[in-house]
């Protein structure tokens, strides 16, 4: 689908080690040419039990999960905004993604150098934040510039747009990033045209070590505290032990994890976290053939989702058979959701939700 989460981060804070676990697990790594400088591109399964359930009850002979990319973004500097470590092609790396995970250092270790010195992560995600919020608002004033010679021909729609500008780089330069910015639809429409850095919703992914997974620390309390008054999320992993899970097989991935005292890998959650906050959902087509999930947008119509499989489907729909999976789960199979009368019949105007076991019905 071409939605991607991007890691970003200072150097040395284990963005590489993060991507490559992430990737290491049957997932295909690529270059993907944003500009000259190639970030790594990951397109990483999303860990979900509700399809191995459908292939376990089905009896599928072919298990398809969904996917997730991630981008894997050269550390930033200070002075980046301005260019400074290549900072412009790497903004706009960022500026290519749909959502950011922040990777920040939570672990003191001698023999990883911190590119400032000491470990300090609010300090590190402040650096990577005012860099973000200086490049957009060099895009505001771009755009100011442009708009201004419309508002002195007298367009109204042109002074509309100029005084919401003005309102969002007072925000901007009072150190707050646009997704915090209130908007109305107006306001919205303005603002997404300019894909502003720091309007992209973001996660925190602490990277912290084995003690701090299990018990937390000072670190991992800060940047829990950050991003509880941001409203935003914050995923706890020790990269190190993660790239060690990642090249286990099952049976011994199992049992490093239960040592761990951990119910699953930390990627599993970013990986979920990272779907989430790219506003994406999860449809099931099952069968005896194959159960496949699908990913489509919050808010796609059943039309949309048919289109998913094939565009012949959205142009040919007809309607869609829908049961929820929460129904199926709880009935335990297909025909006892239809004598449920749980099984429905659902036409264009049917908005997907997460977990939907669909058919769709079309003419080619």
């Amino acid at each position: 689908m071409g939605i991607a989460c991007g890691i970003v981060g200072l150097p040395n804070v284990g963005k590489s080690t993060l991507f490559n676990a992430l990737t290491s697990n049957e997932a295909e790594a690529a270059n993907y040419p944003f500009c000259t400088i190639d970030p790594n591109v990951g397109i990483v399964n999303v860990p979900d039990p509700r399809l191995k359930k459908l292939v376990d009850v089905y009896q599928t002979d072919k298990e398809v999960p969904t996917t997730v990319e991630f981008v894997d973004i050269a550390g930033l500097v200070k002075g980046a905004s301005k260019g400074e470590g290549l900072g412009n092609q790497f903004l706009g790396n960022i500026r290519a993604c749909d959502a950011v995970a922040h990777v920040v250092r939570c672990f003191q270790d001698d023999n990883v150098v911190h590119v400032h010195g000491g470990v300090n992560p609010l300090h590190d995600i402040d650096i990577i934040e005012t860099e973000l919020i200086l490049k957009d608002v060099e895009s505001v004033e771009n755009r100011m510039e442009t708009v201004n010679k419309k508002v002195r021909a007298n367009d109204k729609d042109a002074k509309e747009e100029h005084e919401i500008l003005g309102l969002l780089r007072t925000h901007l330069d009072g150190g707050k990033p646009a997704r915090t910015y209130d908007r109305d639809d107006k306001a919205a429409a303005i603002i997404r045209q300019l894909q502003l850095l720091t309007d992209k919703p973001v996660m925190y992914v602490a990277n912290t070590d084995e003690n701090g997974v299990k018990h937390s620390n000072e670190f991992l309390t800060a940047v829990r505290e950050r991003a509880a008054s941001e409203g935003a999320v914050v995923v706890p992993i020790c990269a190190k032990i993660e790239a060690e899970i990642a090249l286990l097989d099952d049976d011994d991935r199992a049992m490093f994890l239960a040592d761990l005292g951990m119910e699953e890998p930390g990627l599993d959650r970013v990986i979920r976290e990272a779907y989430r906050l790219l506003g994406l959902i999860t449809y099931f087509t099952a069968g005896k053939k194959e159960c496949r999930a699908w990913t489509v947008r919050q808010g796609a119509t059943a039309p949309q989702a048919a289109g998913v499989i094939h565009t012949d489907f959205e142009r040919g729909f007809i309607r869609a058979e829908v049961m929820s999976y929460n129904d199926w789960e709880r009935l335990g199979s297909e025909q006892s959701v239809k004598d449920a009368g749980m099984y429905r019949v659902e036409g264009k105007e049917y908005i997907v939700k997460d977990g939907d076991i669909m058919y769709f019905r079309f003419n080619v």
